[in-house]
């Protein structure tokens, strides 16, 4: 288990972490979202003790990765592939690792086959490694404790779609075998498909945190119309909440509610479903629309319609 205890961190007068707490469980997937410095690389980074915490606590299976007597097989991390030594190659990083936790030889051989790569792979220098080649790298030397818990941040960064879900089904299966995860990414329809929690960070500040399922179900109704002015219209009149989103709207109420409108107001409809499917996307960008670079546009509409 993690635990995020009203953790802050500072810079000069620069808040990075804002009094931040959260919990990741065994046996479970949780997905850590957020803008480009929103403060997840610095929890992170706190969590596993390369960074002090100003005040509060984040701790590992109850206790500080600092504190743990052998932390690798106890956490497994992963936080920049690109940090490897280039000059030794995949293996020896693997023979390190082993050798310092304490593990029995072929542990290496087990964690290239658990990677996918290859014996003439492994041999080579990391400095000729494909980015993808090195999160394979990386990840084989977060799993080759085998930990109660991996910590990664953005482990499918150069991988293909093939090695994408690669990469999702070890998770899932890790996470089945009552492993803890807590993964960052800004592939969020991977996170989305992965992930059995969500926490959501903007500006410091947790924005979101529950389950995926709890997160999502306010995500209302994906409606598409060659004309939504009329539907719109037909909203505001209803009183009923929406957005516009990549020509549609995504609509505060069921989606049977919303046919019956569009039937009443005359207006044929091209799609109408649950927006789980986009739910995440859209959820993302309201709740840390002040803090994206690029502002989304989207109009939220309650008493007067877009033309």
């Amino acid at each position: 288990m993690i635990t995020i205890d009203h953790l802050t961190r500072t810079y000069g007068s620069f808040t990075a972490v804002d009094d931040v707490s959260f919990t990741a469980r065994p046996g479970r997937v949780t997905g850590f979202l957020g803008p480009n410095g929103a403060g997840k690389s610095t929890t992170m980074r706190i969590l596993v003790g390369l960074t002090a915490p100003g005040s509060g606590s984040a701790t590992v299976c109850g206790t500080s990765f600092s504190e743990l007597p052998n932390p690798a097989r106890q956490v497994g991390v992963l936080l920049d592939a690109s940090a490897q030594h280039a000059g030794r190659s995949g293996r020896e990083i693997l023979t390190i690792a082993q050798r310092t936790i304490g593990l029995p030889a072929n542990r290496v051989d087990e964690m290239l086959a658990t990677v996918s790569l290859s014996e003439e792979e492994s041999r080579r220098r990391v400095r000729n490694y494909s980015l993808g080649m090195r999160q394979r790298l990386g990840l084989a030397v977060a799993l080759i404790g085998d930990p109660e818990v991996l910590i990664l941040d953005e482990p499918a960064n150069g991988l293909d779609p093939a090695g994408i879900r690669w990469m999702r089904d070890l998770l899932r299966d890790y996470a089945n075998r009552g492993g803890t995860v807590l993964l960052s990414s800004h592939l969020l329809h991977e996170i989305e498909v992965v992930a059995d929690d969500l926490v959501v960070i903007g500006n410091g500040r947790i924005v979101a945190d529950g389950t995926k399922a709890e997160l999502l179900a306010g995500a209302g109704t994906l409606v598409r119309t060659a004309d939504v002015r009329p539907l719109a219209r037909a909203l505001v009149d209803a009183t009923i909440e929406f957005t516009h989103v990549d020509g549609g709207l995504r609509v505060e109420a069921e989606a049977e509610l919303v046919g019956r409108l569009a039937l009443g107001a005359g207006v044929p409809l091209t799609e109408l479903r649950g927006a789980d499917g986009a739910g995440l996307e859209d959820m993302f960008l309201e709740l840390t629309a002040d803090t994206q670079r690029e502002q989304p546009t989207t109009t939220t509409m309650t008493n007067g319609a877009a033309a």
